[in-house]
């Protein structure tokens, strides 16, 4: 009798519950009533006790008493309740509840929410009404773990009246107060929130508090706006006692492609100028035939702007606007730039500021011959804005107004061969035309000259592989190679390829100049070796050798030697290149990279080695350069630079950064920070330090302080932040 009292009485609440749909035509949603007990009373009242849950239209409600008044339409329910919201977005417990038959308006008391695993809401009563506004009263929230131990959560805001718009997705609070440790520290009448499901709402980022010894102190205040889905300001009033500042930033995205505009305008009480400011944008979209548009914008006010502000530390602003287009057998690119320098010691008179490009490329594979056919076409103009047309200070023959001209067509021939043993064979022949046109050349060049340079190459090389026991794997391959190339060097100034970098990526081209208008001539060999270590447990090793041998030393014209002191390429036998890596499981990555002479002593050296695992992330780099005038190098340069950061506890996090200068033995910029992260605020404070001064740039230290709330964002958190309750 009991079984059959059950399945009556859950049958006639169901079809209570969907006797609107019914008579509509809807087919009811499927509820579903489970209870230790369940009866029907005189009052044709459904009583379900012990243990009770409930589902019906994607909610799930667990109490010890449910009562179903049929003709009051309504749901008592004993608690403690829990009351789960569709998808998860929010659990609702409270001690008791009157709900509609829809399990979704109605009173809750005492009750409690946790919202997306975020937030927790706490009030006296809780009010859903029209099934997406809930209203609470005398209610307090924080995203702060609340231990049964009494003491009060980190921070939270206490209202006397806050409303949750479901579809809005938006808290909004009346007479509320920021409570630290349960002190109030902030009153606001008014206040509004996102829920912690939104993206990108409007309202206030965390402040930056400021002390600098250039700026002074200050507060920087930012606040988002959220246009639409695909468009939003930030507003940043920056107040310090030396300086006023109004930053921007605005993105929007396109159908077919993206901006972002980063601007600001200051007031400075240590400048000369009565507004400065700068302005960074720059954009990517897609045009048709496959071609993508970029443009970057890059300007500033005065020279010392970026660093005064730490906007950025550039000393050459770059402009420009391209169009290009990669496919499979085909690449061709357009390109217009405009470079400014902020260094001291450069005219921008005399520096080529504007700058285009034109690139094409076509692969074709000629059935009969074989292999691949590789046409380009070149095309390269730069403009100096000096009218000047004789030598300044470089002593050659050019003017330092000189603007130049270049056009090159080239067409090469490409085909490999497998022989015996494995051995590679690699042929390459190709003819590259250089024209150049020149105007304020200076009144001893010419203005035109036009080179015809043939080329070929051939290649060998043998990779020889042996599996050791364990998955091993050991890679060994020498290659060889041996070029001849034609022609001769016009007398034409060296603008484009002004330094040279010998590396593994060029140690077997023809010409290792980046640009035409030098070329490698004459007849010379390449040979190198390589060797690879890789383990099935994550350690890998690589080591390369490399050296190029030519028949003569090249020269200019002139008799001056082509490459400079410290390429590593000015002899007949060049320097030995060496470059190693190694790479561990636990996250250690070594790289270095260095050219030796016959003395055995480096020319040039980088090294760089990082450790990053889930606690650790640090880096330091080492590099070191010899003075060389012909690559605008009056004195060597040997710096160290570290970075990184280190997870020492919990919920402690130690940042820093250093780089100091060897060869003048003093700090090029220093700094220290510590973040304080658990599952409902950051707090972080910095300190940096710029040694760097000039005639216009002064040393400068910064203070920073940060605090921000979490909880109010849709990105998912760490959890390994969330604080844990002591039993």
């Amino acid at each position: 009798m009991r079984a059959v009292r059950l399945i009556l009485a859950l049958a006639g609440a169901i079809l209570a519950a969907a006797g609107p749909a019914v008579a509509q035509g809807v087919p009811p949603d499927p509820a579903m009533l489970v209870a230790d007990d369940v009866m029907l009373d005189a009052q044709d009242r459904l009583i379900a006790r012990g243990h009770v849950e409930a589902f019906y239209n994607g909610r799930r409600l667990t109490a010890r008493r449910i009562v179903y008044d049929r003709t009051a339409d309504r749901i008592e329910i004993t608690g403690p309740l829990t009351l789960t919201e569709e998808g998860g977005g929010a659990v609702v417990v409270a001690d008791s509840a009157t709900l509609d038959r829809d399990l979704v308006n109605g009173i809750l008391r005492g009750a409690r929410m946790v919202m997306h695993d975020q937030l927790q809401l706490a009030a006296h009563q809780m009010r859903r009404t029209d099934a997406r506004v809930t209203e609470l009263y005398k209610a307090s929230v924080t995203s702060c773990r609340v231990c049964e131990t009494g003491r009060p959560p980190l921070w939270q805001i206490r209202a006397r009246r806050m409303i949750h718009d479901q579809d809005k997705r938006r808290l909004y609070f009346y007479d509320a107060q920021l409570r630290v440790l349960d002190t109030p520290v902030f009153y606001l009448p008014r206040l509004r929130m996102p829920d912690g499901s939104v993206d990108r709402a409007t309202g206030f980022l965390a402040p930056e508090f400021v002390n600098s010894s250039l700026l002074g102190t200050g507060v920087r205040t930012p606040f988002f706006i959220a246009f639409n889905d695909h468009s939003d300001l930030t507003i940043a009033p920056f107040w310090a006692t030396n300086s006023r500042r109004l930053d921007l930033r605005y993105r929007q995205a396109f159908r077919t492609g993206e901006i972002e505009i980063e601007t600001a305008v200051a007031d400075d009480d240590f400048s000369s100028r009565s507004t400065r400011g700068y302005l960074f944008a720059e954009g990517r979209f897609d045009l048709p035939r496959d071609f993508t548009l970029r443009f970057d914008v890059e300007l500033t006010s005065d020279d010392t702007f970026l660093l005064d502000h730490g906007f950025s530390d550039k000393d050459r602003l770059q402009s420009g606007i391209s169009a290009e287009r990669a496919r499979r057998d085909e690449y061709v690119r357009l390109a217009l730039d405009h470079v400014h320098s902020l260094r001291e010691d450069e005219s921008n008179d005399t520096l080529p500021g504007t700058i285009a490009n034109g690139e094409y490329t076509r692969r074709v594979f000629p059935s009969r011959l074989g292999g691949e056919l590789r046409l380009t076409a070149l095309a390269h103009s730069h403009y100096r804005p000096s009218d000047d047309t004789t030598d300044g200070t470089d002593f050659d023959i050019f003017a330092d107004g000189r603007d130049v001209t270049r056009l090159t067509a080239q067409a090469d021939w490409l085909r490999q061969w497998t022989g015996p043993a494995g051995v590679l064979a690699t042929v390459e022949a190709g003819l590259a035309i250089d024209h150049f046109e020149f105007a304020q050349i200076g009144a001893t060049a010419d203005d035109q000259a036009t080179e015809i340079t043939p080329r070929a190459a051939v290649g060998l090389r043998w990779p020889l592989m042996k599996t050791a026991r364990g998955g091993v794997a050991h890679v060994i391959e020498p290659v060889a190679q041996l070029a001849w190339s034609g022609g001769s060097d016009p007398d034409v100034p060296l603008d484009e390829s002004t330094a040279v970098e010998f590396d593994e990526g060029n140690l077997f081209n023809i010409s290792r100049f980046p640009a035409p208008d030098r070329r490698e001539r004459g007849v010379a060999g390449a040979v190198g070796l390589s060797y690879t270590r890789i383990s099935p447990q994550g350690w890998e090793g690589r080591f390369a050798l490399g050296k190029v041998i030519r028949e003569d030393r090249l020269r200019e014209p002139d008799g001056t030697p082509t490459f400079s002191r410290s390429s590593g390429l000015r002899d007949r036998n060049s320097d030995l290149l060496v470059a190693a890596q190694a790479r561990t499981d636990t996250g250690l990555v070594v790289t270095g990279r260095s050219l030796v002479d016959d003395e055995l002593d480096a020319s040039k050296a980088e090294a760089r080695i990082s450790w990053q695992n889930a606690r650790t992330d640090l880096g330091a780099t080492y590099t070191w350069l010899p003075d060389d005038p012909v690559e605008d190098r009056a004195d060597s340069v040997s710096e160290w630079a570290f970075d990184g950061e280190y997870r020492f506890a919990r919920h402690w996090t130690a940042s820093g950064e250093w780089r100091f200068d060897a060869s003048t033995d003093r700090s090029v910029r220093a700094g220290a920070g510590i973040t304080y992260t658990n599952e409902c605020v950051d707090i972080t404070v910095s300190v940096t330090r710029r040694f760097t001064s000039s005639r216009v740039l002064e040393p400068e230290t910064n203070i920073g302080f940060t605090v921000g709330l979490r909880g109010f964002a849709a990105a998912a958190q760490d959890k390994s932040f969330t604080r844990t309750c002591r039993k």
